[in-house]
């Protein structure tokens, strides 16, 4: 299989943010937030890889700003590394403000997905070739993120996490 670019993967959703999906001081649910983000992600792993996705993990949620009733809300999704089945997707969330007509980053996540068949068995993907300097970055830390899951969850012993001794040194 060739490599793809991240850039093939790239999935942008806009929407704005309706009553229904605040809470009682009118800011945007997370838990709405986080669905949004899945469904670009899973878009991003599917055109990445071709084949049905599904969530393996969310590995990492900052919410740095409250999205407001009435917002306009980008979320922007890419492939940042492939392995053998699984793919970290990098998201990023912005909201347009009122005042300054600019996009502010309001949010960043790291979902883990995981390529599979018709009948949910782990499948081989293409292998991600990062281009800007952004993907290179995002590129080799999810290796460490990857063993630091591993190493969390008791999948892989401290020792064998070379990524992340390499830190340490």
């Amino acid at each position: 299989m060739e490599p793809k670019k991240p850039q093939a993967s790239k999935t942008i959703l806009t929407d704005t943010v309706l009553p229904s999906e605040t809470n009682a001081i009118h800011t945007l649910f997370g838990g709405e937030l986080l669905a949004r983000m899945d469904r670009a992600a899973s878009i991003a792993a599917k055109r990445h890889s071709g084949q049905i996705v599904v969530t393996a993990s969310v590995n990492h949620v900052a919410f740095k700003h409250s999205v407001p009733l009435g917002s306009i809300v980008t979320i922007e999704a890419k492939v940042s590394r492939a392995f053998k089945s699984s793919m970290e997707v990098y998201i990023d969330v912005w909201v347009d403000n009122k005042t300054s007509k600019k996009s502010v980053k309001v949010n960043e996540a790291i979902f883990t997905f995981v390529a599979v068949d018709d009948k949910g068995t782990p499948v081989l993907i293409p292998q991600l070739a990062p281009e800007s300097e952004q993907e290179i970055q995002r590129f080799q830390g999810a290796l460490r993120r990857k063993q630091l899951s591993l190493v969390l969850a008791g999948k892989m012993k401290a020792q064998e996490a070379t990524e992340l001794k390499a830190l340490f040194k």
